[in-house]
């Protein structure tokens, strides 16, 4: 068994009367991409600041390698990268300076981050950019420069909080091969993301959260295996027609889902299910059959989509 990196029990992060986390419990082993799936404001980037040593928690126990972020701050963060939200990279300095000056932060030697920043330029395939202005750059190119500079110092864990927000999806993707290149070095991966598709790629394992609560944990697979259907008819009549059809579709598939702007049937057979429905004289202006998804794990454990 893989030895644990993060640890975390009964975690609470409470500002004023609102508890932002509320008494999550999970460990991380180490070369594991782990992932924090949940909408904005449900507590993930509040735990990814306790885990890096930012944000004190209010109670609980938290174990990053042995070490307690609140009071070995320093050390937990020699060991980590961070990927914050934001790109916070330094806009008036050249790309391979970015990488150069945040090294010196960590106290390495010149000649160590001379080759280093060559090193992660050619991995975030921005080796001809090396002389160019950060504020000449795409927010694809930046994103790369942010994970990059974030692995100067070598960590064994890398803290991506919302990694791809804002990507086109063909920088998405990019991004996403060049974490799984860090996955295959055996980095330990933590990702906080809203994205179902992304932690479908990404991770081996996630904790559904909502409103600071842990949901469901467990592999995407095994996750959408024990709260959704094989498959998803997305069915739409028209906004003001939804809602009085939904009482027409008892007993076809094994649940429906109302949700504003179409009508969700579960089913094994997508495809069956749509023609019970128009056997029963319903004929949708679109209708579509997709694989379950987290989005519909999230769904069906809260009651609200993803992405309200």
């Amino acid at each position: 068994m893989r030895r644990r990196v993060i640890s975390a029990r009964d975690l609470v992060k409470t500002y004023g009367d609102f508890n932002a986390v509320d008494g999550i419990s999970f460990d991380v082993p180490a070369g594991e991409s782990f992932g924090l799936l949940g909408p904005n404001g449900a507590g993930k980037s509040t735990t990814m600041r306790m885990i890096g040593g930012v944000t004190q928690r209010t109670s609980g126990h938290l174990d990053i390698m042995g070490l307690d972020p609140e009071h070995q701050g320093p050390e937990v963060r020699a060991h980590l990268g961070v990927v914050p939200q934001q790109d916070n990279l330094d806009e008036e300095l050249r790309v391979r300076d970015n990488l150069l000056v945040y090294g010196r932060y960590f106290g390495l030697p010149r000649a160590y981050l001379e080759q280093r920043a060559d090193e992660l330029l050619e991995f975030a395939q921005l080796e001809d950019k090396a002389k160019a202005r950060v504020d000449s750059l795409s927010g694809g190119m930046k994103r790369r420069l942010t994970i990059a500079r974030s692995l100067i110092n070598e960590p064994k864990i890398l803290l991506l909080d919302e990694p791809t927000t804002g990507l086109d999806p063909q920088a998405r993707h990019v991004l996403w091969d060049r974490l799984f290149r860090l996955k295959e070095q055996g980095v330990t991966l933590v990702l906080t993301t809203h994205y179902m598709d992304e932690a479908e790629q990404l991770c081996d394992r996630l904790i559904v959260v909502d409103k600071g609560k842990i949901m469901a944990e467990g592999s995407p697979a095994a996750l959408i295996r024990e709260h959704s259907s094989r498959e998803v008819l997305e069915v739409r009549f028209g906004t003001d027609r939804n809602a009085a059809v939904v009482p027409r579709l008892e007993g076809v598939g094994e649940r429906v889902e109302a949700l504003p702007d179409r009508i969700l049937v579960y089913a094994d057979d997508g495809e069956a299910a749509l023609e019970q429905i128009r056997n029963r004289g319903l004929h949708p202006l679109t209708s579509l059959v997709r694989r379950a998804s987290l989005e519909d794990v999230f769904l069906r454990l809260t009651g609200r989509s993803l992405i309200d």
